[in-house]
């Protein structure tokens, strides 16, 4: 079944219009404050609350659909933008400028369709992208009426004499510009009285013409696309699609299967026969070994789960025989690709423990636990044909990004460099000290644990320095930053 939507848009202005735009307006300033002044901190967080707070008062009576899925992912949006004041991982900092304002927008877009209207539908993406646009017409629609309203209480005569007005001014500037440079090489005084003018308008200058275009340009964006989001005139039609379109023979697929599976099986046995049996080929050390295959085994991996979601989606399986034999090779898939997962992680252990923990070490860790759950999903949905892959990997998608933003990684980062040096006594103070905030939290508790440690009373002094220089404003502001500042002034180092 395909779903078509249509929207209706009408563009009114009334009271309730009115206060929203000014609404809207107060928003957009909060905006260009919170994320064009300085660096975003704690402003995120209060531009969050502010923003769903005008749009709890303009849909004050408003009935909201999909609730369940819409308070997950508002206590994501949240999560996220609360992760601006609690962590400061340079990585994510950059990824939520843009995951927040796509979430917000799914969000607002889910809750306001009707019940009827399936959201891991491609329909939904095309709605929403449909909204952005209709916001863009609605907003040029409002300036219009704006435009009609102002002419009413005018007199034409007196419309077309400030016409004509404007249109001699217009004339009279390249005229102006030539006279004036010829009368300023003639006079000197002129030219001092001239060469003043400018300073009448330093009120006027790039910078605030800049921002205010940036607080303009956000309150339309605002304005126009919650005002759209009321538009509930939707005709909804159903038309059966072609069955037989993007299907995949299942004799093709079951083929391929067999012949990916056959390689997938000499693989592991060659895994169980000498790596997780913890004995390697001699030319190998266990870091070079980790080194030269973990990519390639995590590669292959997601290439095995885009495989069985093709197979899942558009293979034809209507006989009962082709069905099973899918069934049967596809987990025979998922297994091989289970054992591989392992022997991944296992390398990316050992690469860990010759060379020490990183942030992007630690992120794939933490991304083949998500593909661990991934994996054992899709093999319930192989034998299960009622559940929804899409359903499932969205949400959990979600959750995963939304837990390593907020759980702050970098602290995990620390702790097993700090573990590993209290084994080993091996440290990079350099990469810690990269890791901004955490790393520097991490290396101030390794200064009071062992003074002697080479470049570490360095590091420090400069930081310190750097915490006694800075003076930042309230939008930066952010809970471990202030606390390593705290850490700092108390640090007895000279």
């Amino acid at each position: 079944m395909e779903t078509k939507i249509e929207t209706k848009i009408e563009t009114k202005i009334g009271k309730g219009a009115w206060i929203f735009l000014f609404l809207c307006l107060l928003l957009g300033i909060l905006g260009e404050e919170a994320f064009f002044r300085s660096e975003i901190g704690i402003s995120y967080f209060v531009f969050i609350a502010a923003f769903y707070a005008v749009f709890m008062w303009r849909y004050r009576h408003f009935r909201f659909s999909h609730q369940r899925l819409g308070y997950l992912i508002l206590c994501c949006i949240w999560l996220l933008s609360a992760s601006y004041v609690l962590n400061n991982n340079i990585l994510f900092y950059a990824l939520n400028i843009m995951v927040i304002p796509g979430l917000v927008i799914f969000h607002l877009a889910l809750i306001t369709i009707p019940e009827n209207i399936k959201w891991n539908k491609p329909a939904f993406i095309t709605l929403i992208l449909t909204r952005l646009l209709q916001s863009l017409k609605f907003n040029i629609g409002f300036v219009n009426l704006i435009g009609k309203s102002l002419k009413q209480g005018v007199h034409e005569d007196k419309l077309l004499i400030w016409k004509k007005v404007g249109l001699g001014i217009a004339i009279s500037l390249p005229i102006l510009f030539v006279v004036l440079n010829l009368l300023i090489s003639a006079d000197s005084q002129f030219e001092q009285l001239i060469g003043g003018i400018p300073q009448w308008f330093q009120v006027i200058n790039a910078e605030r013409i800049i921002r205010l275009m940036i607080i303009l340009f956000l309150t339309g964006t605002f304005f126009g696309f919650m005002q759209i989001l009321s538009g509930r005139h939707f005709n909804v039609i159903k038309r059966q699609t072609n069955e037989e379109a993007f299907k995949i023979d299942g004799i093709i697929s079951i083929t391929v299967l067999v012949l990916i599976n056959a390689v997938y099986l000499l693989f592991t046995l060659v895994q169980f026969r000498y790596f997780f049996s913890g004995t390697l080929q001699a030319d190998f050390t266990y870091a070079e070994y980790a080194r030269k295959g973990f990519f390639e085994l995590l590669f292959v991996t997601l290439i095995n789960l885009s495989i069985t979601v093709i197979v899942l989606t558009f293979v034809n399986r209507a006989a009962r025989f082709m069905q099973r034999a899918t069934q049967i090779m596809l987990t025979i898939l998922v297994l091989a690709s289970s054992i591989m997962l392992s022997s991944a992680f296992l390398r990316l252990s050992m690469y860990e423990d010759a060379y020490g923990f990183t942030f992007t070490r630690v992120l794939v860790h933490s991304f083949m636990i998500f593909l661990v759950v991934i994996f054992t999903y899709t093999l319930v949905k192989i034998w299960v044909e009622k559940l929804s892959l899409f359903h499932f990997y969205f949400i959990s998608s979600l959750i995963y990004y939304t837990t390593i933003t907020v759980i702050d990684l970098d602290k995990i980062v620390v702790n097993e460099n700090m573990t590993r040096y209290e084994l080993s006594g091996k440290i990079d103070v350099h990469y810690l000290n990269s890791l901004s905030y955490t790393g520097v939290l991490g290396l101030i508790d390794l200064y009071e644990k062992d003074k002697n440690i080479p470049e570490l009373k360095t590091i420090l002094l400069e930081r310190k320095q750097e915490a006694a220089a800075q003076s930042l404003p309230w939008q930066t502001y952010n809970l471990k930053r202030e606390r390593m500042f705290s850490e700092l002034r108390k640090l007895d180092i000279n």
